[in-house]
């Protein structure tokens, strides 16, 4: 199956990169490109929140609860992230929230490698089409995989640095996992802290954005012959540290 292409105009308005991210999501739920997955889950776990936030947060996969509701980032740790986000002066509603894989793996054990590959294509096109300024990856598999850097979250959470995922150039910022947070008390403020840096790195002017993009083949169908910048896989991601912003050098977290 092949998603369709997300790669909008330069000139595309809200609503028609929401109807791409709309028929993006379709396609997503039809899905059967990882058969144990697909026979598995109860509900594709596409994303939910704000189609045009300036803030979007990816996590690993859903849990049991995010495959029973469909939705990402629930219970206890939904609940944390929430009222943080509020702290900082955002709403649960002003941000988009999803996943790197969308569907939940059996037993909550870690996606593997070729079904990181068949998933790709959708974060990258929900990256293209809601255009984030600032993307926070939740956890320490999240920024390893999107960093492609094997660091340890807490010597790198709280570090933005402008990178390129798929065809979009953002501010990365690595978050710890609030189920991390839950776990270890100590942890929370830290968390918090890290949330506060997101006004005024959505303030900052949005990086410059990369030339001309190829369409996204859709998962599982990379012929290697124009790969995305700071895909899984990648060589050499595009990246640069931001060294004046807030809490100093770049980023990585997660429990």
């Amino acid at each position: 199956m092949r998603a369709s292409p997300v790669t909008p105009a330069p000139t595309a308005t809200a609503a028609e990169r929401r109807a791409l991210l709309g028929r993006l999501r379709d396609d997503a739920r039809g899905c059967v490109r990882c058969p144990q997955l697909a026979a598995a889950r109860t509900t594709v776990v596409f994303g939910a929140g704000n189609p045009d936030a300036d803030v979007l947060l990816v996590g690993e996969s859903p849990g049991r609860g995010e495959d029973r509701q469909g939705l990402p980032l629930l219970g206890a740790a939904g609940r944390l992230m929430t009222d943080l986000l509020g702290e900082a002066g955002l709403r649960r509603e002003d941000v988009y929230v999803t996943t790197v894989l969308k569907c939940r793996p059996p037993s909550n054990r870690d996606p593997l490698a070729e079904e990181l590959a068949n998933c790709r294509a959708y974060l990258h096109g929900q990256i293209e089409l809601v255009r984030p300024k600032v993307v926070c990856t939740v956890g320490s598999f999240a920024t390893k995989l999107l960093r492609e850097d094997p660091a340890g979250i807490r010597g790198v959470r709280g570090r933005p640095e402008v990178r390129t995922i798929g065809t979009r150039t953002v501010r990365l910022l690595p978050l710890l996992h609030p189920d991390a947070a839950l776990y270890e008390g100590a942890l929370v403020e830290l968390l918090r802290a890290d949330l506060a840096l997101l006004p005024e790195l959505v303030a900052r002017p949005a990086p410059p954005q990369p030339g001309p993009a190829r369409v996204d083949r859709g998962p599982g169908e990379d012929d290697g012959s124009a790969v995305s910048a700071g895909a899984p896989g990648d060589p050499s991601p595009a990246t640069s540290v931001e060294d004046d912003a807030p809490g100093g050098q770049l980023g990585l977290f997660g429990p």
